[in-house]
């Protein structure tokens, strides 16, 4: 099973909720829904040229941003309401297998 790993810091800088958290991650998604439909041209409006690498790259700081929310709300579930993480991602892992999407 090939894995992505990435880490990302805990924001030490902010207090945030579950409740704000889950609104920044909706916002991020749609921060990130909005930049792939602009450049490809499903938003309605005109869209200017860019190079396909810089689009891809603004994408790909945009699926950060979601990322970073995501995290930012792991760490809030942990510390507020005591879930741990690991073992949530094991049976994260164990759903995926069972619904046929890893071998």
């Amino acid at each position: 099973m090939e894995h992505k790993v990435i880490a990302l810091p805990k924001l030490n800088n902010l207090s945030p909720t579950m409740e704000s958290t889950a609104l920044k991650l909706m916002e991020e998604a749609g921060e990130l829904a909005q930049a792939i439909g602009k450049f490809r041209g499903l938003s309605g409006e005109k869209t200017t040229l860019i190079e396909e690498e810089e689009v891809m790259r603004m994408i790909t700081r945009e699926l950060l941003d979601v990322a970073q929310t995501a995290v930012s709300m792991m760490y809030v579930l942990e510390e507020y309401y005591h879930i741990d993480i690991g073992i949530m991602l094991e049976e994260h892992i164990q759903k995926l297998m069972d619904k046929g999407y890893l071998k």
